[in-house]
């Protein structure tokens, strides 16, 4: 039996808790909690919705009930096909977090595991995701190439 399974909209304040443990892991992070009232009505609407293009795959804490011990969190997203991808579904990963006492024990990989089963469910060609220095490893593992083209981003 799995240790994994989808989150539900009774996650979403662990979920927040979780995204903000690798928010905070971040280099010149933005700290600051307050964002989390505003975005947990739109986090529980979406957890909820189970054929959406959001996904969310958690392990439960083994000694802190309704606590999350691992999350991992990804959407599919239409693109222009291209070659190697004609029909241009592409997967994110993002929020990967672990709570930090229950790290080392391969939550994340299972998680992973469950978003790459529902990512290729869905017919998703290729999957992307930005990577820090620690998690590398997992994602080396798991076949994740880097590619050279740089991703520039504008904040509107």
């Amino acid at each position: 039996m799995s240790l994994v399974r989808r989150a539900t909209p009774e996650d979403a304040q662990e979920v927040l808790r979780l995204r903000q443990i690798m928010i905070d892991s971040m280099f010149g992070a933005d700290r600051s909690t307050a964002w989390h009232g505003e975005s947990l009505p739109t986090l529980r609407t979406r957890l909820a919705e189970a054929d959406g293009e959001f996904a969310a795959f958690v392990v439960d804490h083994p000694e802190q009930p309704r606590t999350l011990a691992s999350l991992v969190a990804g959407t599919i997203e239409y693109r222009i096909g291209r070659t190697r991808n004609p029909h241009g579904t592409v997967g994110f990963v993002f929020s990967v977090a672990t709570d930090p006492g229950t790290r080392r024990r391969g939550y994340a990989r299972a998680c992973m595991g469950e978003l790459l089963e529902w990512f290729r469910a869905h017919g998703v060609a290729q999957v992307q995701l930005t990577s820090s220095a620690e998690a590398r490893p997992l994602y080396d593992s798991l076949g994740f190439r880097p590619k050279p083209d740089p991703l520039l981003e504008l904040r509107l």
